[in-house]
């Protein structure tokens, strides 16, 4: 059967006009819309193979083929068709460079090396993990190989590209090694000069015509880089602010950043069927959007248009996350896990969370915004009490919300696990942050805390939203919202506080604050 298809696609093989010398079969970009079943839903062949080929390698494509075109030809090596593709795995841990006779200066190893040597590496990582199961830095990077390697060798073997085959009402999803069957290619070989894709867009178009063709909207969207262009225009904004007088300009393209990530935020809400908030991605994009769209209100209703500045200046953030720190952040849709599958409590507590990051994140950009500004160029009382005045407010929003969040997630937690309260890692943290800003705002309206002591604490107080955001994730990962933890961030989130404490010290080392009796006598 093998050698009957082997010489039947050598008859309609296309070589692409590469260096590369590599035959691509009939993998064409062509099929990049064609709907696929895999981790536990269906999606267009682009966005899993895109997916895939990036875990892999780091990479969205091999050398000249797209990802589309090398995710077909290794599934075809579970066929008996060859291919000159060899991936290669990003290796940086030290010791585990040593246990594949890598040198310091190598970081990759092919994945027929990881499979060759995934016994002494799972025998390594039980070691390194020990008897109480404690994950190092060692252990995962070996578990991520070999996790790696695992999906390789599902890719090689055809058994992760799922194709529907449609018999009456049902569809059944099956590998295109058993999808490409004998009879159906002898078949398609009268009607069609190109059999396998003569098979394949006709079990689509059955499948499309009984369960709709959403995987083509999730083509366009992840074609479209909606991120991309948000950050365009909101850099454009933030550029229009200060280039031009006219403050329609920037508030022109501050609306039109609103409506593209609108766009973005409803069509992927639309393919997932849930509120988009349910990984780091997902949190990261709601947190600027929203933080943005607060901003601009709170801005029309109190006539000030820093609240813009400090909107568009977070959503930059952001969305440079979303663009650049993809090893940090997956754009994937998942599926929910067991406890976030009630979409009421999922729409009301995690929103209302993430709105709160947004609002605080609005006063610490204000708060350095103003620590840089009073180190280099100064600022009068006036200005310090006005712009303390503005901090103040974004407070009230996001400490009020972070408030009522917490209490929802409580009820949450005693309809999921029948406690309202169990001190996890991620509400205690959650708990930290909110005392910590009440504790401002109560000093801020007592006198407790002076203006020059309210700035640099509400820039420092951000880093307590960020351990709670992505510390409980990135480092401490642990708990029961294990369902959001990830890796990647802890360079990251050490850098964060590395700068921001960095900044505060510099900015106020020469500002005579009155950190102690004795410096508030001397003043």
């Amino acid at each position: 059967m093998i050698q009957f298809i082997l010489a039947l696609i050598f008859t309609s093989a296309i070589t692409i006009p590469s260096n590369a010398a590599e035959e691509t079969y009939f993998c064409q970009d062509s099929l990049a819309k064609i709907p696929i079943r895999q981790d536990g839903r269906t999606k267009p062949l682009y966005v899993h193979a895109k997916e895939a080929i990036k875990y892999l390698t780091n990479k969205t494509s091999h050398g000249e083929l797209s990802a589309v075109q090398t995710f077909c030809l290794l599934s075809l090596e579970g066929m008996g068709l060859k291919n000159n593709i060899n991936l290669m795995a990003r290796v940086d841990h030290v010791d585990v460079k040593e246990m594949l006779d890598l040198n310091e200066k190598e970081n990759q190893v092919s994945f027929t090396t990881i499979l060759e040597e995934a016994p002494a590496l799972r025998r390594e990582m039980r070691k390194e993990m020990g008897p109480k199961g404690i994950q190092t830095a060692k252990s995962k990077a070996i578990a991520k190989l070999i996790n790696q390697a695992g999906l390789y060798k599902n890719i090689v073997e055809g058994q992760n590209w799922l194709l529907p085959a449609v018999t009456r009402d049902r569809v059944d999803w099956i590998p295109v090694t058993a999808f490409l069957r004998e009879e159906k290619i002898i078949a398609a070989r009268e009607k069609s000069d190109k059999p396998f894709q003569y098979v394949i867009n006709e079990e689509v178009k059955k499948f499309e015509d009984m369960k709709g063709d959403l995987h083509k909207l999730e083509y366009n969207y992840s074609r479209a880089n909606l991120p991309v262009v948000s950050l365009i225009l909101t850099l454009l904004a933030l550029a229009s602010l200060t280039l031009f007088k006219k403050f329609t300009v920037a508030l022109g393209f501050s609306l039109a950043t609103i409506l593209i990530q609108l766009s973005l935020i409803s069509i992927r809400v639309f393919i997932s069927g849930r509120a988009p908030i349910t990984n780091m991605y997902e949190t990261v994009m709601f947190s600027g959007f929203g933080a943005l769209v607060l901003s601009m209100a709170v801005g029309h209703f109190k006539k000030e248009k820093v609240f813009l500045y400090v909107g568009l200046m977070y959503n930059a953030c952001t969305l440079m996350m979303m663009n650049f720190a993809t090893g940090m952040l997956s754009e994937s849709i998942s599926p929910l896990v067991p406890v976030l599958r009630d979409n009421f409590w999922l729409s009301t507590h995690v929103t209302t969370i993430i709105m709160s990051y947004g609002a605080l994140a609005l006063s610490w950009i204000l708060a350095n915004t103003v620590l840089i500004k009073k180190k280099f160029t100064g600022l009068n009382k006036q200005d310090d009490l006005y712009y303390s005045e503005l901090i103040y407010t974004t407070l009230k929003y996001g400490t009020i919300m972070l408030g009522a969040g917490i209490i929802l997630g409580g009820v949450w937690a005693d309809y999921s696990w029948g406690r309202f309260w169990g001190w996890d890692p991620k509400e205690t943290w959650s708990l930290i942050a909110f005392i910590i800003y009440m504790a401002i705002l109560h000093g801020r309206n007592t006198t407790w805390i002076s203006p020059k002591r309210f700035i640099p604490l509400v820039a420092g107080a951000f880093m307590s939203i960020m351990m709670a955001w992505f510390g409980v994730n990135y480092i401490l990962a642990s708990g029961l919202h294990s369902y959001g933890f990830s890796e990647g961030g802890a360079i990251f989130l050490g850098s964060f506080f590395l700068i921001q404490t960095g900044v505060i010290i510099i900015s106020t080392i020469d500002m005579n604050l009155p950190w102690s009796s004795s410096s508030e006598k001397n003043h």
